[in-house]
């Protein structure tokens, strides 16, 4: 079975619209939040932290999503550029998108920090593996054929 390089632009592009409906969620539930007089005004927004629980829950994932995950979309863009796309990093891919995605619900349905840390671990450890299987046998050439 041939893997296409556009196999790996299904987990970016399902991650990006999942940050655009986190932008949208953040948006709406800080102008309810202006609206209902929970804050005093929009102004209110411009302090780092000022959030309530509304939407501070929404605001911290969105924020998380550009952490971790930049690391994933620099990875996509070399394998991307160096037609160095494998049937592996399709999968650890689709595992960090699933794993980003349950730590998004995790993280904004629930105080479950436990839960969201081991969520977490799984799809760091889907990245290192991704990163680990472009960069080694680049830096050990000899790696390349086990």
């Amino acid at each position: 079975m041939t893997i296409l390089p556009n196999a790996i632009l299904w987990p970016v592009a399902l991650h990006l619209a999942m940050v655009l409906a986190l932008f949208v969620i953040v948006s709406v539930t800080r102008m309810r939040a202006v609206r209902e007089g929970d804050v005093p005004s929009v102004g209110y927004f411009a302090r780092k932290g000022a959030e309530p629980d509304a939407s501070r829950r929404y605001a911290a994932n969105l924020t998380n999503q550009f952490e971790v995950p930049t690391f994933f979309y620099a990875l996509v863009a070399l394998l991307y550029a160096t037609d160095a796309v494998s049937g592996a990093q399709v999968v650890l891919a689709w595992i960090f998108l699933v794993g980003r995605m349950i730590h998004s619900a995790v993280q904004t349905q629930t105080d479950n920090v436990p839960l969201r840390g081991m969520v977490f671990g799984i799809n760091f450890l889907a990245l290192v593996a991704m990163w680990a299987i472009f960069l080694l046998p680049r830096l050990f050439p000899g790696l390349a054929g086990l």
